[in-house]
């Protein structure tokens, strides 16, 4: 009996693995991944050794490349990556979304950037590193921790979800002007906290793995929290959708 059920667990195995659908493999590796790879940004920033070694040489590079051109886009990059600012987007793709009555993707919307604002303070206190120093900076002192870089997380979190709100009412070529022009703004957001002094290079990155792995997850989850998003908008008649009337 324990032979046969011992050669019966590998083919059981395999039909767990079949009844999960390879994209929720996928991005359950993805997640696991990034986030190895921000423990390992973690780890080098507190050992000052492996990447984090960079830093200084990309601090000193910045300072080379600096010219009042480049320094007001970069002001102007930062101040759209602000917490004001994706604050204030956020509410108005809400607001967007109730006037369409799509409770569902409301809720998708919360979780994703309430998530991206929790963990951008949850990896800061957790990681307790420092900022590059305030004498080569170029804006108001902040004294939060360094890692990661908050503009960066929340700003592509927001863009990813601008993308997949955008998705459907889309066309082929305007799709991808949507994919190319989110990745240039994120990119551009980070490399703009870099240029300021605000932040060390393995922040930046470290925060560009955060939100990979953070969406891989909303992606994941994204069923469930619409359909919680649709059962609580039962309770508010004039919020719920024909779906969530049905």
């Amino acid at each position: 009996m324990q032979t046969r059920a011992l050669q019966a667990s590998p083919g059981s195995r395999r039909a767990v693995r079949g009844r999960i659908p390879g994209t929720t493999r996928v991005l359950a590796g993805v997640a696991v991944l990034a986030t190895w790879g921000v423990s390992w940004l973690a780890d080098a920033a507190h050992e000052h050794d492996g990447p984090s070694r960079l830093d200084p040489v990309a601090a000193a590079a910045v300072l080379r490349i600096r010219t009042p051109t480049l320094t007001e886009l970069a002001q102007a990059l930062t101040l759209a990556g602000s917490e004001v600012v994706v604050g204030a987007l956020t509410v108005v793709a809400l607001i967007w979304l109730v006037v369409r009555r799509e409770p569902g993707r409301a809720a998708v919307v919360v979780i994703a950037i309430g998530g991206s604002a929790f963990l951008t303070v949850a990896v800061k206190q957790l990681v307790g590193r420092h900022r590059p120093g305030a004498v080569d900076r170029l804006g108001t002192l902040d004294t939060s921790y360094s890692f990661p870089s908050g503009h960066t997380l929340d700003s592509v979190v927001l863009l990813a979800v601008a993308v997949w709100l955008l998705w459907p009412m889309a066309s082929r070529l305007t799709r991808g002007c949507l994919v190319a022009t989110a990745g240039a703004l994120a990119a551009g957001v980070g490399a703009s906290r870099l240029y300021l002094g605000y932040h060390w290079l393995t922040d930046v990155i470290a925060s560009g793995l955060v939100a990979v792995a953070w969406l891989s997850v909303v992606w994941m989850l994204r069923g469930p929290v619409q359909g919680i998003g649709l059962a609580a908008s039962r309770r508010v008649p004039w919020l719920a959708g024909p779906a969530a009337r049905s």
